[in-house]
């Protein structure tokens, strides 16, 4: 299936314990595939793992993952008595009591609102539950965003195959025209000699070799033998649709600019010099087209 280089897709998956993850990505055109993660510090441990479940998905394009995450559960956080700290403060009251002669009140609840004695921490996370959480989502977002390319793409393939139609047209006409291109210049040229010797008596042989020279001049049977096969070719890609084409179409399509080129280049009849400036505007919006194509 032809698919674009352009999508987007979304996941969203959560547990029993109030924790969520969320997951976006888009995509735009690009020679290769570059992946940017957008994570949360937490999630950095992950970063390998999701790079690599993204090249099931897609293999050209720029693509950028938003991941964020939501944790309402009840064990992510706890608190901490620190003993140390505590004995500490303790020793020093005691000091301050044989040093005063001062009655020491201290109960456990005033301890406990000094200074480190009780701190709250948050407690180190399972990471197969988040994992799980962020595969799922990763795979909902990833399969979404395939849907959107290859809706794409499909439109892509039915404009591509459209313009090809139309270049196997012109091409068509090119091929049919060029003959009638050569006989209409011998006849010109024999009336011009004529004309210019006032003689009727002209060598036949001269005037062959002229004709030759320009024919070969203007001879575009390769080009459209190449052009052709070009079109057949790329059409077939398009509809079988097997993986990623679009480097190879691209390709293609550079060489049909190339023939195009030739071919107009070589255009001295005001029809054909039509057919192929149309051809050319086509064989331009082709690879235009294909820059989208994964």
């Amino acid at each position: 299936m032809i698919k674009s280089m352009t999508g987007f897709g979304h996941g969203e998956m959560s547990n029993a314990a109030n924790q969520k993850v969320t997951i976006e990505m888009k995509a735009v055109n690009h020679r290769y595939c570059d992946i940017s993660l957008k994570l949360p510090k937490k999630f950095t441990m992950f970063e390998a793992a999701i790079r690599k479940i993204m090249k099931e998905y897609v293999s050209r394009g720029k693509v950028d993952i938003y991941i964020s995450f939501e944790d309402l559960s009840q064990t992510g956080i706890g608190l901490l008595y620190n003993r140390e700290i505590a004995g500490e403060y303790m020793e020093i009251f005691r000091k301050m009591q044989e040093e005063f002669q001062i009655e020491m009140d201290i109960t456990a609840s005033a301890m406990a609102r000094f200074p480190e004695v009780v701190t709250v921490e948050e407690k180190p996370q399972d990471e197969e539950v988040w994992w799980e959480l962020i595969e799922a989502s990763l795979r909902e977002a990833a399969e979404k965003f395939v849907e959107a390319r290859s809706t794409e793409g499909e439109h892509l393939k039915k404009d591509l195959l459209q313009k090809l139609d139309q270049m196997e047209e012109d091409v068509a006409f090119i091929e049919s025209r060029s003959p009638d291109i050569i006989k209409e210049y011998r006849v010109k040229l024999e009336e011009r000699v004529k004309e210019f010797l006032e003689d009727s008596s002209i060598e036949e042989n001269r005037i062959a070799a002229e004709v030759a020279l320009y024919a070969d001049k203007m001879a575009v049977d390769e080009e459209i033998v190449r052009l052709q096969s070009h079109i057949r070719s790329m059409r077939d890609i398009l509809r079988k649709g097997n993986g990623a084409v679009g480097r190879k179409l691209d390709f293609m399509a550079q060489e049909m600019n190339r023939e195009a080129n030739t071919i107009l280049s070589k255009s001295s009849d005001a029809d054909l010099a039509e057919h192929a400036i149309e051809l050319k505007t086509n064989v331009e919006k082709v690879r235009e087209q294909i820059q989208n194509i994964e």
